[in-house]
């Protein structure tokens, strides 16, 4: 995530979706008859989505997995239901978290990016300043602990940022070292500081990247692309917004 207020493209995002590769889902499209106006791919299990995408208001939300006790099983709601909610909104919704396994909700706009931390326990807000950030599964990674922060926030704070243009279909010229990182930047999927992983658990389940969402928000749009399958580049692609 990279947030530069006077630039003229505001705000790029780049989401990696981690999932058991059994996990059915569908790529980026307008499924949610509540929300006409969200685009984000389809989560099949639970019907919700881990990012989406309201291109009329500019604006972006993006889920990621926390750590923390689970919510009780009677209660539990599929957190899948928070990014289409908070795209459409423009906020965290009026929701009991309780009712939530953890989680952090992102929502980026021309406004700025805030980040919403549920551990089970304490709702924290923060609010994303100036810089390149990389946020995990343990939150908003500040320091250089965490292998993969220390490697590519510096690479993605180099890279040169994209240069809004609305004719220009091709990822590559569009997004350049932003592709390239994101996409994994050359990495092996076992190495510790990887953006694109594929684990196989004791139990034999695989645990994958799935897929990979470039977002860019400017005043003159909402700019949105996404790779179905990370170890085949070829098949980045821009998704239409302007359906």
């Amino acid at each position: 995530m990279s947030v530069e207020p006077d630039s003229e493209v505001p705000v790029l995002l780049a989401g990696v979706r981690d999932e058991f590769v059994t996990r059915p889902w569908m790529s980026p499209g307008r499924y949610w008859p509540g929300h006409p106006e969200i685009l984000g791919g389809r989560d099949l299990e639970a019907g919700g989505t881990w990012l989406a995408a309201h291109p009329a208001d500019r604006r972006v939300a993006a889920l990621l997995n926390g750590r923390g006790p689970a919510a009780p099983p009677e209660t539990r709601r599929s957190r899948g239901e928070l990014p289409l909610r908070a795209a459409a909104e423009g906020d965290l919704p009026p929701v009991d978290p309780r009712v939530y396994d953890p989680f952090h909700l992102l929502i980026a706009g021309l406004d700025g990016v805030r980040l919403w931390s549920w551990d089970g326990e304490s709702l924290a807000e923060e609010k994303l300043p100036r810089g390149v950030h990389v946020l995990g599964n343990d939150g908003w990674e500040r320091g250089d602990d965490d292998p993969r922060a220390a490697w590519f926030r510096p690479l993605f704070a180099a890279a040169p940022r994209p240069v809004w243009t609305s004719d220009c279909d091709s990822p590559e010229r569009f997004w350049g070292e932003w592709l390239t990182l994101a996409s994994g930047g050359g990495l092996a999927v076992d190495d510790p500081r990887a953006l694109i992983v594929n684990r196989r658990l004791p139990d034999r389940r695989v645990y994958a990247s799935l897929s990979v969402t470039l977002v860019a928000l400017s005043a003159e749009g909402l700019r949105y692309d996404f790779c179905p399958r990370p170890d085949e580049p070829s098949t980045w692609h821009r998704v239409d917004t302007t359906g």
